[in-house]
């Protein structure tokens, strides 16, 4: 079993690895070394976005110490897509969903970037 504090590269059975790998196609909207950004295939706001870190972490409750850079790289891939989006000025919603409860479908961190409409609260 690997060590919680060194997830997986890549989990050959994780729908979001196949996609970051080019297995499963995707629309793509940013991709660096750490990151890729794609369209939802069921979008919630005129913008919907995920962005997936490249390496295999199973949820936000798997990250640690050593994550802290490839979280500040989401929230930079995020700010990005916004701008080029057109709707960091008026604002957006970032999401993480974790666990059943939670709401997480897929078992790979990721971050819903949802904009280009006003967001209600409580979102739940």
């Amino acid at each position: 079993m690997a060590d919680r504090d060194a997830p997986l590269d890549r989990d050959p059975n994780c729908l979001f690895c196949r996609i970051v790998a080019g297995e499963i196609p995707s629309t793509q909207v940013l991709a660096d070394e750490h990151v890729v950004v794609i369209r939802d295939i069921g979008p919630r706001a005129p913008t919907h976005v995920l962005v997936l870190p490249r390496r295999h972490i199973p949820s936000i409750r798997e990250v640690g110490a050593g994550d802290v850079e490839l979280l500040g790289r989401i929230v930079a891939a995020a700010n990005e897509v916004a701008r080029q989006e057109g709707i960091a000025e008026r604002g957006f919603r970032l999401v993480a969903n974790v666990g059943e409860w939670g709401g997480q479908t897929v078992p790979h961190l990721h971050v819903h970037l949802l904009g280009g409409r006003a967001m209600s609260w409580p979102p739940g």
